[in-house]
């Protein structure tokens, strides 16, 4: 079912984009809700909404079926609405945690429900990344800024320079960390993706620093920038709170970044850019990374399931992608994907035929965990067309 497919409204979800801030809400209220309710299970509220209720929301209500006319393109690319959506992204998750803060320094709270809190901040803290992942990629030096802000809560600074200059340029390649292999797990994935990050974060700064001829050690380095605000941020709140706020801060930063390390591993899984006579990858197209159109999920994530033409096109805003008919699709939405993804041997029954069928069942052409062992060409010696 498609929901929008008939319209011509510039873009019929315009007012529905605030809905993405009931994710950072998620931190605001549970308090509030347990307060009226009496019902502990909000403390668990982000993982409930994102794990249950969305899904649910995703199966009932079906595909988005619209896409942005070429002709409203520059209008809605200016439009200022659709960044004020993701700039109260980031008051909203920092109220939320700061209350959190407070909440897990008293013993009011059970540690059972101490944890709940936790985890529903993981889940903001993970979902912070994408509203820094939809900001990281702007060219206005505000959002660039507000993008490390946003990645202080869950510590994960370094997908600013790696997601940008590492990801985007090495996808659906061997080389790149965040693709998955086919018939890899996604708890081999995570170490992998977690550890081959960092690693590539590093040497892409270094790089960065050495062609403009600046120490590590210089106000200019992104990591630095990112990092410091992480300590800023947590060190301020174990001051205000006391050292019993660490393990929680602790955890909802694993949360996080497992968060957005599933999300990776379920955009890529199995897929591969071929190479062009020249031996370069060839661009990056629609057919690189897998697409949902499930209207819910898009607006809780900010059209990050249009993700084929977020990486054919990086430089488009949220609210311009397009859903594509070229690009693989999934099944369902992220929320329900991420569920499958925890159980191997249900993901590969779901997702392993899909990629096979994507490339005419030929198994040379898919991203292997065997065509990696094969390979001992570095990423620095890949050549790419970005």
């Amino acid at each position: 079912m498609s929901i929008f497919e008939n319209t011509e409204r510039r873009d019929p979800k315009r007012y529905l984009w605030i809905l993405g801030l009931i994710a950072p809400s998620c931190s605001v209220l549970p308090s509030q809700l347990v307060a009226r309710t009496g019902l502990e299970i909000f403390w668990w509220i982000g993982p409930i909404i994102v794990l249950v209720v969305i899904p649910l929301l995703d199966w009932t209500i079906g595909n988005d079926g619209s896409n942005p006319r070429d002709e409203d393109y520059e209008a809605l690319s200016n439009d200022r609405f659709y960044r004020w959506c993701t700039y109260l992204f980031l008051p909203l998750q920092f109220i939320g945690l700061l209350i959190a803060g407070f909440l897990w320094s008293r013993d009011a709270l059970s540690i059972s429900d101490k944890l709940g809190l936790a985890v529903t901040l993981g889940f903001v803290s993970g979902i912070g990344i994408n509203a820094a992942h939809e900001l990281g990629h702007r060219v206005e030096h505000l959002e660039r800024w507000l993008a490390k802000i946003a990645l202080a809560q869950s510590g994960y600074g370094h997908f600013f320079v790696e997601h940008n200059r590492g990801h985007h340029v090495r996808v659906a390649t061997p080389e790149d960390p965040a693709s998955a292999r086919f018939g890899e797990s996604l708890w081999e994935f995570l170490p992998r993706s977690m550890i081959g990050g960092f690693r590539s974060a590093l040497a892409l700064e270094r790089e960065r620093l050495s062609r403009k001829g600046k120490r590590w050690f210089c106000r200019d380095n992104n990591l630095l920038q990112a990092w410091s605000m992480s300590v800023v941020l947590f060190g301020t709140l174990i001051v205000i709170f006391g050292p019993v706020v660490i393990p929680f801060l602790a955890l909802q930063a694993l949360i996080g970044a497992g968060l957005l390390e599933t999300v990776n591993y379920v955009e890529h899984y199995g897929l591969l850019r071929q190479r062009g006579r020249n031996g370069k990858y060839v661009r990056c197209s629609p057919r690189d990374s897998w697409n949902s159109d499930r209207l819910v999920t898009n607006l809780f994530l900010f059209h990050l399931q249009r993700h084929s033409d977020h990486h054919a096109n990086p430089g488009r805003r949220y609210q311009t992608l397009r859903s594509s008919e070229q690009a693989p699709q999934l099944p369902a939405g992220y929320a329900s994907m991420i569920l499958l993804a925890a159980v191997p041997a249900i993901w590969r029954a779901v997702m392993d035929h899909r990629v096979l069928a994507h490339y005419g069942g030929d198994i040379n052409l898919v991203n292997t965990k065997r065509r990696t062992k094969r390979r001992n060409e570095s990423p620095r010696s890949a050549k790419y067309v970005h």
